[in-house]
């Protein structure tokens, strides 16, 4: 029971809460547009304090480990984005949940629980900031660009309009901008207030989501979603996740890293970012869409998180075998 508790991320509880009110009672006539509006002045002020919360000098850093921080990029921006197209067009793929898994491999990664992870396992943590940084900071621009290039459909086009490109200059990119020029003079409150900004930064994720779902109940999600669907999906996304850990370890051994930067390949190259994922759906597609696009991204989150810390768990107990043995060996 202990480790079902620690698997569970707390954040995640109360995105199903959510889901679960909106469900029940999701927002209509004013109160939907109210919702949507508050949604809306929530990614901007996500996207300002993630402009806030990054140093000048983690950018800096990043021109240095390059071979790792070129590695990361090319398996969250390239091989995932492949699997996801292939898993589209090949894979036993519900046709309703393709839309949404396709998305989920062109967000970035995560960066707090890359960081935590790594830390754990024993690796390089230093590392680990400057790159789950980096892919945040380029899914801002990357991540639209993808779903420009990827996720087309026959009859109308582009799912990004020019009211999304509006949204993402106006909404993402320049708060995030101005967040981040702001630092020198508000970093530090930002430093000391990290667990309560924190809890703004959820507060965000949660209004976007029930503006989301609240739109997609009231068209009709849960009569279109299947339970067999669900289980197909969590299928899949096992199967996805497990792919890309075996192949981003693969890469940082065929590319000669170090063990400690080998795992900050893993645990940033296989993960993607509910927090980038949640703001930048609510800007790139329709209101009623958004619902169905995160429901693979918070069944993959959940299973991430699962994988993630028991190999971290594992990687750091070989460390501390290995410092004894190293011990005894004098």
């Amino acid at each position: 029971m202990n480790r079902l508790r620690q698997a569970l991320d707390p954040f995640l509880l109360m995105l199903i809460a959510t889901v679960a009110l909106a469900s029940i009672l999701p927002a209509r006539g004013q109160g939907a547009r109210m919702a949507e509006g508050m949604a809306d002045a929530g990614i901007v002020l996500l996207f300002f304090l993630h402009g806030a919360k990054l140093s000048r000098a983690a950018i800096w850093q990043g021109a240095r480990a390059w071979k790792l921080h070129a590695a990361t990029l090319a398996t969250t921006f390239l091989i995932f984005p492949l699997l996801g197209w292939l898993l589209g067009r090949f894979g036993p793929v519900p046709e309703a949940m393709r839309p949404g898994l396709l998305f989920l491999t062109l967000l970035p990664s995560t960066v707090q629980s890359s960081i935590a992870f790594t830390a754990i396992a024993r690796g390089n943590v230093a590392a680990a900031v400057v790159s789950a940084s980096f892919s945040n900071l380029l899914g801002i621009v990357v991540t639209p660009l993808l779903v420009a290039l990827l996720m087309q459909r026959a009859e109308s086009g582009n799912f990004v309009s020019l009211s999304a490109v509006e949204g993402i200059v106006l909404q993402l990119l320049l708060p995030f901008i101005l967040g981040h020029m702001l630092r020198p003079w508000i970093g530090g409150f930002i430093d000391r207030h990290r667990a309560k900004i924190g809890r703004v930064d959820r507060g965000s994720i949660l209004l976007v989501v029930y503006a989301a779902f609240s739109a997609a109940v009231v068209e009709g999600l849960w009569q279109t979603v299947s339970r067999d669907e669900l289980v197909m999906l969590v299928a899949v996304s096992t199967g996805l996740l497990l792919i890309i850990l075996l192949t981003s370890w693969g890469m940082g051994r065929l590319i000669g890293l170090s063990r400690e930067d080998a795992i900050v390949l893993q645990f940033c190259g296989s993960k993607k970012s509910l927090a980038s994922g949640v703001p930048i759906a609510g800007v790139l597609f329709p209101a009623a869409m958004v619902g169905p696009i995160l429901l693979p991204v918070m069944v993959f989150h959940q299973l991430q998180l699962i994988a993630c810390a028991w190999l971290a768990r594992h990687y750091g107990a070989q460390a501390n075998v290995e410092e004894e043995i190293a011990v005894v060996r004098g």
